[in-house]
């Protein structure tokens, strides 16, 4: 005989192979799946709200977080197909803070050929020096942070900042604007920048947290802790995540609910004069499918199938 035979593969083996090999290719099929989704749901906020328009240059704020990197990741796929062009600038603001590590960014946004800018400015320091140590210092630098991002797109030539808020944040800031601010007011989708120059844009706006987590995952983005400046963690909005997380746990599909109200709104059932001219109102004998059921129960209430028997007198 010429040759020796090739050994043979044990059973177990052979079994644990083929096993391997599918895992692998169910996985891959589900990280397609979860790109696809995610370009999408971008690209369907892109056109619901127009965020996008020929010739606009997007600012991507970058803050080396997974939701950012995954805004810039699909933005630049998404420019890839549009009908469209514009331009995409991703933009970091380094504000100093211990340990940053300030290769990273760079380095990553050179590779992927994507023009970007680094903008070094030392706003730890002032916030530091003005907030009392065991204070939160997140609204101070965030402020800092946002006049700091609309000078840069105004140097830079960007009529559109793009942010890398999703479907969650959107409904966390609701939820606290309710529970703590007495307002209902949530994260817009797009919106006029406060200083009337700037189109800010959150395209992100109809993805849920866990697929953007997801897909930072299989990305491997070079993530950037938040939590460097050493300031304490937002424990309203940490209360708010788990209430929420909760909610999907127990009741699948309330979230999704909740966040589709957003845009299904009946002023003329709520409480804001501003918004609807109560004080005018009078009954015109036409018919109104949106006129008060008052003696008829609310579409979504739920039967009262144990019913307290009247007393008999």
């Amino acid at each position: 005989m010429n040759g020796a035979a090739a050994p043979l593969m044990p059973a177990g083996a052979e079994a644990r192979s083929e096993a391997g090999a599918r895992d692998i290719e169910k996985t891959a099929h589900e990280n397609n799946k979860l790109h696809k989704r995610l370009c999408r749901l971008v690209g369907q906020a892109i056109g619901d709200f127009n965020m996008i328009e020929d010739g606009d240059k997007v600012m991507v704020c970058l803050s080396g977080g997974k939701d950012s990197y995954a805004l810039l990741d699909i933005l630049m796929t998404l420019r890839e197909r549009a009908p469209i062009d514009f331009e995409i600038v991703a933009v970091n603001l380094d504000q100093k803070q211990p340990n940053f590590p300030a290769d990273i960014l760079p380095a990553y946004l050179a590779k992927l050929g994507v023009a970007f800018h680094i903008e070094n400015q030392d706003t730890y320091s002032i916030v530091k020096r003005l907030i009392p140590e065991g204070k939160t210092t997140c609204s101070l630098c965030s402020r800092l942070r946002r006049g700091i991002l609309y000078r840069v797109a105004d140097e830079l030539g960007c009529n559109k900042i793009a942010l890398g808020h999703h479907r969650d944040d959107i409904l966390e800031t609701f939820f606290l604007n309710m529970f703590f601010g007495g307002k209902l007011k949530a994260m817009p989708a797009k919106l006029q920048s406060d200083d009337g120059k700037h189109i800010v844009i959150r395209p992100m706006a109809y993805v849920k947290e866990a697929d953007s987590s997801r897909y930072a995952e299989v990305k491997q983005f070079p993530i950037i802790p938040c939590d460097l400046c050493g300031s304490q963690e937002n424990l309203q909005r940490k209360q708010i995540k788990g209430l929420m997380r909760e909610w999907e746990k127990k009741y699948p599909g309330r979230v999704e609910s909740i966040f589709s109200s957003l845009s299904t709104i009946v002023p003329s059932h709520l409480m804001d004069r501003g918004m609807f001219g109560f004080a005018d109102l009078k009954a015109d004998g036409a018919a109104n499918p949106l006129g008060d059921i008052a003696f008829d129960d609310e579409p979504c209430s739920t039967p009262a199938f144990n019913t307290i028997p009247l007393q008999q007198g």
